[in-house]
């Protein structure tokens, strides 16, 4: 077993002892342990002394009340059309009358509130105001359909459900008689509500409502009790193979997240963050979290929509923010189209510049000085070209975190080049962040090392094995699939396929449950496929095919943007996207992008056939989930013809 040297000889050795056991009872041939370039750091004592301090999260937001007061802003939105900006003695006053109101309603400690809402500060308000109670808050992705909004209502009991907008409020109200819903709560008051139903209120009239409570001393003794062992929350996944399950997560969870997540990154308090993200997302609701456990201000995007966050970008000017990897690639696919309009010699400024910008970023990343004549090219490619692409995200970029599915390393140099630092990431809703690059550790095409406090191996199948403090009890209400998240010796089972590299990071292939084998018997990894096709510009989206048949095929989805640019200066014609996308000269330009793109891999994982698709997959239509991960068995029940097509020969 080897044990990376990134702790101390003697935490390694108790470390060692631990796991050694049954990594030999399992046949593991090696553990990973998380830790940092430091090597005589005691990480459990670290987080021990960081609960000390903060051991349950409504107890966080209020002690930063009582040191900022008015002084300072905790959070903004801008959900009525102008910023709002609120104090952290604001917030928490919102917090407390939030949470008696709840008590108002009689809800219980341990019991499930739902929020289905955008981002915004209210979203906030409610969860903080659950957790001061020691409730439990349950948010649910504003894109959620009613079917899918029942669905958790009636797993997890909700009785109170917290609605933002007209759709949220309909969708609400079409469900309430198969529910136990006793009351909603609206948070846009501008809507169209039954204003005769008992069973709705408006938010402000809540919050007034519980400002006049006479619960006060039972809600100070609430908090006061409150532990880290308290159930904070159920987030419910979004459900790629199956129906949703509720993540069950303690408080416990939520703080060892933030000390390992946030260990290498040195927040400062004038920092902000852009929550983008949906809150119902584990990874943006845990950044927030430690961006305001740091004393740092977050704004919240409400709608997660690329000309809404652009607009939010140039205003919030943030250092920090969570993303996907679907943001960047179209990020990237704007700018590239832009480029490859352009005027011979511009885009060969535009190459250059970047160049000189990977060679100056590079140098910096090793603490390497930079030769005067390269800070001189320097200089002119950023006053030319970088800063301009900095300034797309407000130019005062710091870290800006990705994660959720597989992403280019292309890409990720691209943007590192031009001095945006995107740090990519691993983890899952079950045990939180797995591992992360770093500022310092950072090498694209990987999801960084370990984080501290996190033990990851790799079970002789290949798959990805973690335990930490942050992982979580079970899944609410589904004994079974519990049991079968866990190995006998208590290890989450993350699904994932991968490896550690010779640098300790972690790389990953494919979801163990989307590799699929041909009917020759060979393993394919989709995500590999279709990640190097989306680096190609002409490229949206992209679905490997050929679970049990003879070869892989594709489904994919063109850039149009990309693509008409390229009929219109080469005089293609064409009257819809149906006939562009039938055209030979089209077809054979897709066919020799993705030859080229797929050259390296091996000869059965070579793409022989595929489709060109007029529209892109999307939730709407049930392709993807609200994180934008691809549903493989809807989109072959739903593309089966056109499956079948292209094996018919």
């Amino acid at each position: 077993m080897k044990i990376h040297d990134f702790i101390s000889y003697k935490s390694a050795r108790q470390l060692y002892s631990n796991v050694i056991e049954s990594s030999r009872r399992f046949k593991i041939k090696r553990v990973h342990i998380g830790g940092c370039l430091m090597s005589n750091v005691n990480y459990e004592k670290e987080f021990q002394d960081f609960l000390a301090k903060d051991d349950h999260l409504g107890k966080m937001v209020h002690k930063r009340a009582e040191k900022y007061g008015n002084k300072k802003v905790a959070v903004r939105h801008k959900a009525f059309g102008e910023w709002e900006e609120f104090s952290w003695a604001k917030f928490v006053d919102l917090i407390d009358a939030c949470a008696l109101g709840l008590l108002e309603y009689g809800v219980k400690e341990r019991e499930f509130v739902g929020i289905f809402s955008n981002n915004r500060v209210e979203l906030a308000v409610a969860d903080f105001g659950c957790f001061s109670i020691r409730a439990c808050s349950v948010p649910i992705y504003q894109s959620n359909s009613a079917e899918e909004l029942k669905y958790i209502v009636n797993d997890c009991g909700i009785r109170i459900l917290f609605v933002e907008k007209q759709e949220h409020y309909d969708k609400a109200v079409a469900i309430m008689k198969d529910t136990k819903i006793e009351k909603l709560i609206v948070i846009d008051h501008r809507i169209n509500y039954d204003k005769n139903n008992s069973k709705v209120i408006l938010y402000k009239d809540f919050i007034e409502m519980g400002k006049k409570s006479s619960k006060k001393g039972e809600l100070e003794k609430k908090l006061a009790a409150s532990t880290s062992e308290d159930l904070s929350t159920l987030i419910y996944t979004s459900g790629t193979t199956g129906e949703p399950k509720g993540v069950m997560l303690t408080h416990k969870n939520w703080l060892a997240m933030l000390f390992a997540t946030g260990y290498y990154i040195p927040i400062v308090e004038s920092d902000v963050n852009l929550a983008f993200l949906p809150l119902a997302h584990v990874f943006e609701r845990a950044w927030s979290y430690f961006i305001l456990c740091c004393n740092a201000r977050v704004d919240y995007c409400h709608e997660a929509k690329p000309e809404v966050l652009l607009e939010f970008l140039l205003e919030s000017k943030p250092h920090y923010m969570c993303s996907v990897p679907r943001l960047w690639e179209k990020v990237y696919g704007k700018v590239m189209d832009g480029v490859s309009q352009a005027p011979e010699k511009k885009q060969k400024l535009f190459k250059w510049a970047i160049n000189t910008g990977k060679e100056v970023a590079y140098l910096k990343k090793e603490m390497k000085p930079i030769p005067f004549g390269l800070k001189f090219k320097f200089k002119i490619a950023d006053t030319l070209v970088l800063k301009k692409v900095r300034n797309i995200f407000g130019g005062r970029n710091k870290v800006y975190n990705c994660g959720g599915s597989a992403f280019s390393g292309e890409i990720g140099e691209f943007f590192f080049s031009c001095g945006v630092l995107l740090l990519q990431g691993y983890g899952m809703t079950e045990c939180f962040v797995i591992s992360v690059s770093n500022p310092q550790r950072n090498k694209f095409g990987t999801c960084g090392p370990v984080v501290p406090l996190m033990q990851v191996r790799i079970s002789p199948e290949g798959e990805i094995q973690a335990k930490s403090p942050s992982q979580t009890p079970g899944y609410w209400n589904k004994p079974q699939l519990t049991k079968d998240l866990f190995t006998e010796d208590g290890w989450v089972r993350t699904g994932d396929i991968g490896h550690i590299d010779e640098d300790g990071y972690v790389v990953i292939t494919d979801r163990l449950k989307d590799m699929f084998k041909t009917s020759g018997g060979k393993y394919i990894a989709p995500q590999q496929i279709e990640g190097l096709l989306k680096e190609d510009i002409f490229f949206e989206q992209a679905a490997a095919i050929g679970d049990g048949l003879k070869y892989v095929s594709a489904l994919v989805v063109p850039n149009f943007i990309q693509l008409e640019a390229y009929c219109e200066k080469n005089g293609i014609t064409f009257s819809s996207r149906e006939e562009l996308i039938k055209k030979p000269e089209i077809i054979q330009l897709y066919r020799d992008r993705i030859n080229a793109r797929t050259a390296a891999l091996g000869q059965v994982e070579q793409v022989k056939k595929f489709t060109l698709l007029a529209n892109e997959f999307a939730q709407e239509t049930g392709e993807l989930t609200p994180t934008f991960k691809l549903k493989r068995k809807v989109v072959s029940a739903k593309f089966k013809d056109v499956i079948d097509s292209m094996y018919k020969d």
